[in-house]
């Protein structure tokens, strides 16, 4: 009850609230649409849009949040390791599976998508963006094309970058400020570009 009361009171005078209440309460329910280790940290800037099952949003142990993580409507899983670091502005957008191993960190700025988002017909485009912004991501399959991405263990993304769909970046791999990533990326490989290309290695 006490609990009930504070909410009404925010909502009539939200300047006599404190911000970590304000805070608290929106971790909490940023917790109940996902499935995250007592020990995570969901950043006040970070955001989970998860349109289905809270299992279908796993985040490791020890893992920062400041970024969005987004399943859609009709599928997608986002599942990150312990002690990953998800910077400030990064989008991972879901359709069909994301996966990221332990100790990566993933910069600001950065997008991983496993789906190109929308249909190639401009029909069904069209009638996707309505659905949204009407009734929410549909639940049918919106024809969208997607393929899973995988990101092992102590990788590293540097800001601005773009990581696309069917991508499997290799463990301790770099890939470089601004880069767009098409294509596989080795172990311990070191790419940058558009598209990202090979320039060298990185160590264990």
């Amino acid at each position: 009850m006490k609990l009930l009361s504070k909410i009404a009171h925010a909502a009539r005078h939200p300047a006599a609230v404190p911000r970590w209440f304000v805070n608290r309460q929106m971790a909490n329910a940023k917790r109940r649409r996902c499935e995250a280790a007592s020990s995570a940290v969901l950043f006040p800037q970070s955001r989970i849009a998860n349109h289905r099952a809270p299992t279908d949003i796993q985040i490791g142990k020890e893992t920062r949040v400041l970024g969005e993580l987004l399943t859609f409507g009709h599928g997608g899983k986002v599942s990150i390791g312990d002690h990953c670091y998800i910077g400030e502005n990064t989008r991972i957008w879901s359709c069909e599976s994301v996966s990221i191993g332990n100790r990566v960190l993933i910069s600001h700025g950065v997008n991983i998508h496993d789906n190109v988002s929308h249909s190639m017909s401009a029909e069904r485009r069209h009638q996707h963006f309505l659905s949204i912004f009407s009734t929410g991501h549909p639940k049918e399959d919106p024809d969208i094309a997607s393929a899973a991405v995988v990101i092992e263990d102590d990788a590293w993304i540097g800001f601005n970058a773009s990581v696309l769909k069917g991508v499997k970046i290799g463990r301790g791999a770099v890939v470089g400020a601004c880069s767009v990533v098409t294509k596989d990326v080795l172990p311990y490989e070191v790419v940058v570009g558009n598209p990202a290309r090979p320039i060298g290695t990185s160590k264990a």
